[in-house]
């Protein structure tokens, strides 16, 4: 897919930091179909009735600590990085008991599946949850926020985190025949930051659009490669959302790498 600089330069938002419930990344304006982002910013003792609809919702707290309730499965209190999900036609309401920042991923739901709630433990042994991928200056942490063998339509969803001053997503990948995806970044304060590299074809560097990114920048990924670095003395931290076109080809092996680096 061949794809003008300048589109490329529209995938990158920075999400809003006003209190309320915030449309980030939607169909209607912007350039992903189906991966759907939106942010909620909650203060001390404010409430808000999450209601899913005709899409899947996949929610991670990203700061502060906040109680669920109005649920039958999802009675739970939260705290940072903790994560739940509903499938369509669900509700939820989310009550701050600190200053919060959900980060929540969306997808048209095709009726599967169920209520969950997902404690962060980065504690747990390496397995299906808590991963290790790449090597080197590509080597980086993932935790499962949704994993593939959680039912759900068509989200996949995690936190990554760089090494200092690394790479992540390297070598890089695409898999734009059957998902999109969303980068969302938080813990990263001004003037910390990191670049996200969007291209569209196989080692071409000279139409490379770089993106910087911090606490509250969303990328999208709708297709081509995209790789990730942070500035020296610091981390890329981010919560990446697949995407898929249906929910046969819900899955997380589905990445391509670019063939210009993946043997280097």
């Amino acid at each position: 897919m061949n794809l003008d600089k300048n589109e490329l330069m529209k995938w990158r938002v920075q999400s809003p930091e006003e209190v309320g419930f915030h449309k980030v990344i939607i169909p209607s304006k912007s350039a992903c179909k189906e991966a759907q982002m939106f942010r909620l910013n909650l203060k001390a003792g404010d409430s808000y009735d999450l209601v899913s609809e005709e899409l899947e919702l996949h929610a991670v707290l990203i700061l502060g600590k906040a109680k669920l309730s109005d649920n039958e499965i999802l009675n739970q209190e939260m705290n940072k990085f903790d994560a739940f999900y509903i499938p369509g036609n669900n509700k939820v309401r989310i009550i701050a008991i600190e200053e919060c920042i959900f980060y929540i991923a969306g997808a048209v739901c095709e009726g599967y599946g169920e209520v969950l709630f997902r404690k962060f433990d980065i504690s747990l042994p390496i397995g299906d949850i808590h991963q290790i991928h790449g090597e080197g200056s590509g080597q980086r942490e993932v935790m499962f926020t949704l994993a593939p063998q959680d039912k759900a339509s068509r989200l996949i969803c995690g936190l990554t985190w760089s090494g200092d001053g690394s790479w992540t997503s390297w070598p890089p990948h695409q898999h734009e025949k059957y998902l999109e995806e969303i980068y969302c970044y938080f813990d990263m304060p001004k003037p910390k930051f990191g670049f996200h590299v969007s291209y569209t074809n196989s080692g071409d560097i000279d139409n490379m659009v770089v993106h910087t990114v911090y606490s509250g920048t969303m990328v999208q990924a709708p297709a081509g490669y995209h790789p990730t670095v942070a500035s020296p003395n610091s981390k890329n931290a981010y919560l990446w959302v697949l995407a898929s076109f249906n929910h046969d080809v819900r899955r997380y092996d589905l990445a391509e790498l670019d063939p210009a680096y993946k043997d280097k």
